[in-house]
């Protein structure tokens, strides 16, 4: 191991340098850890890069200093805002195409091998950072003593649309740039992490919302088998990817914005600025709905929709932790105002259209019962978002357990129900309520406290969820003092962690909802966005 330290003059703190496979990083003490941010891992896609595959970094000479975090990858900057609102005083980070760092939190740069998480950020596909302050590594570095490692890759239009098709292959970008970022960047930790106190052959992946999508991507993927040894999608699993189809139909409509034809003027799109491909994914955005950037299925990259990827083998050797949190789609809600005065009606309407022909009524039913039963509100505004929190989250990450348990995979699956104190208590157990636990940043301010909650019991709750994502990463066992009767996941007891405030395990927990889902009409009606 080549290893330098030197001595701040100005601080009096050791200052690490490492030698990576690509040059010397300067890192720096931080109440102690070493932290080194903004490592590139890849060339930057620029230029005639800019829709390319990611390429290894070319070498360079001195010490490149490490201290701060860089550029984000080029997004709307609300979705900036939104992460950094949870700073003090939040400043919208500066954007980038020169966007392919990471960031490293360690105890110490010793040859301990000690076992690596490595996040992968949410948003959407379209925003977000691995440099986000609720984000931080610190807290479970040290409580774990682990190595963590957060990444940035290419988002939206310049990290997931599918232009190969339309260009006949003059264009080679296949719409998942965006996951082959990743595959580059856990290369790299595979070549370099050792480096720094870590074990390339203990590798979790863990990600939250298009984080856990990305998970469940990589665990489809031939070029990252390999790359990592134990997987945890939060709030996204294994249904999450465009046919080649759909993903056409965007590129075509984004070049329709632009006023550039496939056939001719290919070049004008090397000259585009940033902002100007965002504006005309915006408009894009504007006319169609869903999550109009995402993984495209290309029988490459991505050879079938991830799930069934996983129900072929493609993940076995890979120990999997998976759940969502059970009211997912209230965060959502609560940004749609037109929600609020839906009748039963327009619930039964919108029902009987999305799911298949299955009778909307009984469905609707079963909700409100469950809904009852845990004494919370069935209006038809919560029946619906209850629904979908189940459609688009928790039901494939239980069909990601079902799958791995019929090839002989052990799995464990979670649901966390401790609820937002945001909008008085209208945002339940909503979506990203888990992030702050995960990471222990949940009593980081004020803003924090407002969002995941305060206290004791939610201190303890971010000890039990910290121990337990920490114990997995180390082991593939999740279970702990606190969770001990938590077991892997199957279709007879189906064993659920349930972390709120206390934490338990249980058996099949909103099982009448849960089996709605079993119906043949619904199986490829759950996961799309």
């Amino acid at each position: 191991m080549f290893q330098i330290t030197i001595i701040s003059f100005l601080s009096g703190e050791r200052v690490p340098i490492i030698e990576t496979t690509h040059g010397k990083v300067q890192g720096q003490q931080e109440e102690q850890l070493c932290v080194f941010r903004g490592i590139p891992y890849a060339e930057p896609p620029v230029g005639r890069n800019r829709w390319t595959a990611p390429m290894d970094h070319k070498p360079w000479s001195g010490v490149r200093k490490t201290f701060y975090a860089k550029p984000v990858s080029w997004q709307n900057q609300q979705f900036d805002i939104a992460e950094l609102a949870f700073a003090e005083d939040p400043e919208p980070p500066s954007r980038s195409e020169d966007c392919l760092t990471l960031n490293i939190w360690t105890p110490s740069l010793d040859e301990k091998k000690r076992a690596v998480m490595f996040w992968i950020h949410g948003g959407g596909f379209t925003g977000g950072s691995g440099s986000s302050p609720i984000y931080d590594g610190r807290s479970l570095a040290k409580r774990g003593d682990v190595v963590v490692v957060s990444i940035n890759y290419r988002l939206g239009c310049l990290g997931f649309l599918n232009l190969n098709e339309v260009t006949g292959g003059r264009i080679p970008a296949t719409g998942n740039e965006g996951l082959l970022d990743q595959v580059m960047a856990l290369r790299w930790v595979n070549d370099n992490i050792a480096q720094f106190g870590g074990d390339p052959e203990n590798v979790t992946i863990f990600g939250e919302s298009a984080g856990g999508m990305s998970v469940g991507g990589l665990m489809a993927m031939p070029a990252a088998r390999g790359l990592f040894k134990r997987a945890i999608p939060q709030s996204g699993a294994c249904h999450t990817a465009y046919p080649l189809s759909k993903s056409t139909e965007v590129a075509e409509a984004f070049l329709r914005i632009l006023g550039v034809s496939a056939n001719s003027e290919l070049d004008r799109l090397y000259t585009f600025k940033p902002d100007h491909l965002l504006a005309a994914a915006n408009a894009l955005q504007a006319r169609m709905a869903g999550m109009i950037f995402q993984p495209c299925i290309d029988g490459n990259a991505l050879a079938d929709i991830p799930i069934q990827c996983v129900a072929n083998g493609s993940a076995d050797g890979v120990d999997v932790l998976v759940g969502a949190t059970r009211d997912e789609w209230r965060l959502f809600a609560s940004m749609d105002p037109g929600s609020a005065g839906m009748s039963r009606d327009d619930l039964k309407k919108r029902i009987s259209k999305s799911m298949n022909g299955v009778d909307a009524e009984d469905v609707i039913r079963v909700y409100e019962e469950m809904l009852t039963s845990i004494e919370k509100p069935s209006t038809p505004q919560d029946v619906y978002s209850s629904i979908e929190s189940d459609r688009a989250f928790r039901i494939p990450a239980i069909r990601l357990s079902e799958v791995l348990h019929e090839r002989g995979q052990s799995s464990y699956q979670y649901l966390f129900t401790v609820e937002s104190p945001g909008q008085k208590g209208k945002l339940g157990a909503c979506h990203a309520i888990d992030i702050g636990y995960v990471f222990g940043t949940h009593a980081m301010n004020r803003m924090t406290t407002a969002f995941f909650g305060f206290g004791e019991s939610a201190a303890r709750l971010g000890d039990v969820t910290q121990d337990a994502w920490i114990a997995f990463a180390k082991t593939g066992d999740p279970s702990t003092s606190a969770l001990a009767s938590w077991q892997p996941y199957d279709t007879e007891t189906r064993s659920t962690a349930l972390l709120g405030c206390p934490e338990s395990v249980e058996s099949d927990p909103y099982g009448s909802t849960r089996a709605i889902w079993d119906q043949e009409e619904l199986k490829d009606r759950i996961g799309t966005l």
